[in-house]
């Protein structure tokens, strides 16, 4: 593992739980003097400022904010990319990289090559696998990557410096770092993170649709709580996060729907066996995952 080198000054653009918590990490560590937020909300500046998330606040994207930062951390959802990229871009320093915390990796490489392609040597897409159903600097929290998996998916222009230096300020927050291709990054992350937050939301839809769906509210417990929990998740983020990687997610939709009428047809058969067999078989793939972990 290689060291992180000491930074002067940071930019956050999003000021949430992501990006808050790797500069909360990072302040504490010794590793960035100074940190400037970014947010349209300045309700949400001021909540990062008492919080000392950050340390000087913007509500836009400017010279004063952006041109004397070293490193400048994109924790917007995906589908401001291109919006944000846009706006940096006259004001960026020649020597600041550019880096992005979303998770669909083949959208941010698209934003860095058509809105910031003088600089797109110095633009790193990375994705920490981290996160919560909170929202906003209030969220931000100390510790949220420790043990946590870090991706990064080069695009084939970035300087080694920089993604080595990337890598590094990860490694010192507690990350595991791996580097990947985006499509397949983007592949994996719709199967296993995308596509359980659209069923969440589902299964929600689905009680609260029902005729009786207030009364199914009234004695729902732990199972219920347990499923649905990532459906508290902030929809703008996840709207964004489906519709940027809506081909892999159409498929796996598909292969749900496959499931789900398996699963109807061994009810409407009466075949205790298999159906036995078929849960047996998911319980003894997520064991094997939890005991992996």
């Amino acid at each position: 593992m290689t060291p992180a080198t000491p930074l002067k000054q940071i930019t956050l653009i999003g000021v949430g739980l992501i990006g808050g918590s790797f500069v909360l990490d990072l302040k504490r560590k010794g590793l960035v003097e100074k940190v400037t937020g970014i947010d349209i909300n300045s309700e949400n500046l001021e909540r990062a400022l008492e919080r000392k998330v950050i340390d000087e606040a913007f509500t836009g994207i400017g010279a004063e904010s952006v041109g004397e930062a070293d490193l400048v951390v994109i924790a917007t959802p995906v589908a401001t990319l291109p919006a944000v990229c846009t706006a940096l871009a006259p004001v960026l320093n020649s020597r600041t990289l550019v880096t992005d915390a979303g998770s669909t990796k083949q959208s941010a490489i698209a934003a860095f090559r058509k809105y910031l392609p003088n600089h797109l040597p110095r633009c790193i897409a990375a994705h920490p696998i981290a996160g919560s159903d909170r929202s906003g600097a209030l969220a931000a929290q100390f510790g949220l990557f420790q043990d946590k998996k870090l991706i990064v998916c080069p695009h084939g222009q970035e300087h080694s410096d920089g993604l080595e230096q990337v890598e590094s300020l990860w490694q010192a927050v507690g990350a595991q770092t791996y580097r990947m291709p985006a499509a397949e990054h983007d592949a994996i992350f719709a199967a296993v993170s995308h596509l359980p937050h659209m069923l969440a939301y589902a299964y929600v839809h689905q009680i609260a649709d029902h005729s009786n769906g207030e009364t199914y509210f009234n004695f729902a417990a732990s199972g219920f709580r347990d499923f649905t929990r990532i459906a508290s998740s902030h929809p703008a983020i996840w709207t964004d996060i489906c519709m940027a990687n809506k081909n892999s997610l159409l498929d796996l939709l598909e292969g749900q729907q496959r499931q789900l009428a398996d699963l109807h047809k061994l009810l409407e058969e009466g075949d205790a066996v298999a159906l036995y067999r078929y849960f047996a078989e998911a319980k003894q793939a997520r064991d094997n995952w939890q005991a992996s972990q």
